[in-house]
């Protein structure tokens, strides 16, 4: 055969389209004549190689996309829903507009206040200086009594002096005796409490004393109140007295205490062996006198059930 030959061995010309090959008639299904054969079916075609791609493409449809990667996201997005969004928000931006503006002015009232009080705590404490000296008096009723800072212990010359707190009782009897008890030392009955306890609590450490030291601070040496507050500290330490004693059961149990006493007995602290310094070494005695035990002054649940007699006294 030649070169342009029209048969299944013919070359292909440059830039001409392939031609398909002649279809092949199948005949119809029937006895076949004597000596004929089935004809032979045409061999499977080669599969494309990377070095002879095939030209054309089949009708089935274009190839599949590749699936998109991280690096080269896709530019449409399907038409499944919109993209997920983030966490609701939380706390004040959880609020509305009017909540928040509430908020906002209430945080600020306390960061105020906060600055206020912290500034009023260092005039108390700091040295006097002028702004001391012109607003002395509200500075003071700012920080006494809740505020009251005591800064001794770091003063040049802080307290050298032990100070116990004793109280007796007049007390009546449940047969309706009346008789006086024995001296109590209330402040060794709290270092009894704080001794060994690695977190003793602040009523143990300071009540007791903080009470005798506003006593003595609104008080002259003949027990006389020298201001407003004399009664204030009165009340208090009477009060704080009368709880210790129901606490020990003074008088038995079921004695209704109708009077109460309070002194403190004072005993300088001896300088160490090395320092030159004389001291006295004998106790200083402060009696007060004889205070009426009211109902308001008796813990809930301690008060006598005839208060009308206690009450009386008092007065």
């Amino acid at each position: 055969m030649g070169a342009y030959d029209e048969g299944a061995n013919a070359r292909p010309v440059a830039g001409e389209p392939l031609e398909a090959p002649p279809a092949t008639t199948v005949p119809a299904a029937g006895p076949l004549p004597a000596g004929a054969s089935t004809p032979a079916d045409p061999p499977p075609a080669d599969p494309p190689s990377a070095d002879h791609p095939t030209v054309g493409r089949s009708a089935a449809g274009p190839p599949p996309a590749d699936p998109p990667s991280a690096g080269h996201p896709t530019v449409g997005h399907s038409a499944a829903g919109p993209p997920p969004v983030g966490p609701p928000p939380a706390g004040v931006a959880a609020l509305s507009l009017p909540f928040q503006i509430a908020a906002a002015l209430a945080f600020a009232l306390v960061a105020v206040v906060a600055c206020a009080h912290l500034g009023m705590v260092f005039l108390h404490v700091a040295p006097s200086n002028t702004v001391t000296k012109q607003h002395g008096q509200a500075i003071d009723e700012w920080i006494y009594p809740e505020f009251e800072q005591n800064w001794k212990l770091f003063a040049p010359n802080p307290l050298q002096q032990n100070i116990a707190v004793q109280v007796r009782a007049e007390v009546k009897s449940v047969d309706g005796a009346v008789r006086t008890t024995r001296w109590y030392d209330l402040s060794a009955l709290d270092g009894r409490v704080i001794d060994g306890n690695l977190l003793p609590s602040h009523t143990q450490q300071n009540e007791l004393r903080r009470a005798w030291d506003f006593f003595a601070a609104t008080h002259d040496n003949a027990n006389r109140p020298n201001g407003l507050r004399g009664d204030l500290s009165e009340r208090y330490l009477r009060r704080i007295a009368v709880l210790r004693l129901d606490r020990e059961e003074a008088g038995g149990r079921g004695a209704v205490i109708q009077q109460v006493q309070v002194r403190s007995r004072t005993t300088n602290v001896p300088p160490p062996e090395w320092s030159e310094e004389q001291v006295s070494d004998k106790p200083v005695l402060r009696q007060l006198p004889w205070w009426p035990v009211a109902d308001t002054d008796r813990a809930a649940g301690t008060r006598p059930v005839d208060s009308t007699e206690t009450a009386a006294s008092a007065r």
